[in-house]
C-alpha cells in the first residue's frame, strides 16, 4: 500500500516543481523546448557558449545587430546569425538590469559580446546599441535601453516564434 501511494505523489512532486522552477508564466514550458540549433561565429546566446569561451563577441567588421524582414513581423532587429532579437518588457528602460534570469534565461538566452567589445548595428539600425551587465559578469546587448535577447525555439534565421505576451520582435 505505501508503495502504490509513493508512486502516486512522486509525479505530483515532479509538477510542483517543473512549475516551481518555470518562469512567470508569460513565456512556454522550457521543458517541452529544445535549444536553438544555430550558434554563429560572431554572435551566439550565452547559454550556448562552451564554459571554456568566452560569452559571444561581435566579429571585428562585423554588425551585431541589424534591421531586415522577419515574416508578418515586417522590419525587425536581427542578430548577425540572422537570429531575431527580442525584448522583455518586465524589463525597465535604462535600468542596467535584466528581469530575464535562471530559467527565464535558458528559455530566452540573451545576445552578449565578449567583455570589451562594443555592438554594432548594420543596415537600418536606428537606435543606440550598448550593453549592461548581467549578474553572471556578461555582457547583454541592449537597444535603446532594453536589453535583447533570442528565443530558444527560434531555430533557422528569419524565426520569429518568440513573439507572446511580454516578449515583442525588436522593430529598428
Amino acid at each position: 500500500m505505501i508503495r502504490s501511494r509513493t508512486l502516486a505523489v512522486v509525479p505530483l512532486f515532479l509538477v510542483v516543481l517543473v512549475a516551481a522552477c518555470s518562469s512567470s508564466g508569460s513565456s512556454p514550458s522550457a521543458a517541452s523546448q529544445a535549444p536553438a540549433s544555430v550558434a554563429p561565429a560572431s554572435v551566439t546566446p550565452a547559454s550556448q557558449a562552451p564554459a571554456s569561451q568566452a560569452p559571444a563577441s561581435a566579429a571585428t567588421g562585423s554588425a551585431t545587430v541589424e534591421a531586415k524582414p522577419v515574416g508578418s513581423n515586417g522590419t525587425v532587429l536581427v542578430a548577425a546569425n540572422g537570429m531575431t532579437v527580442y525584448t522583455f518588457t518586465k524589463d525597465t528602460k535604462d535600468s542596467g538590469k535584466s528581469a530575464c534570469t535562471g530559467g527565464c534565461a535558458t528559455t530566452w538566452p540573451p545576445l552578449t559580446v565578449a567583455a570589451g567589445a562594443t555592438p554594432t548595428g548594420g543596415t537600418g539600425v536606428t537606435g543606440t546599441l550598448a550593453t549592461i551587465t548581467r549578474d553572471d559578469g556578461t555582457l547583454q546587448v541592449t537597444y535603446n535601453g532594453l536589453p535583447l535577447y533570442f528565443f530558444m525555439n527560434d531555430k533557422n534565421p528569419g524565426d520569429s516564434n518568440g513573439v507572446y505576451t511580454n516578449w515583442e520582435a525588436v522593430k529598428p
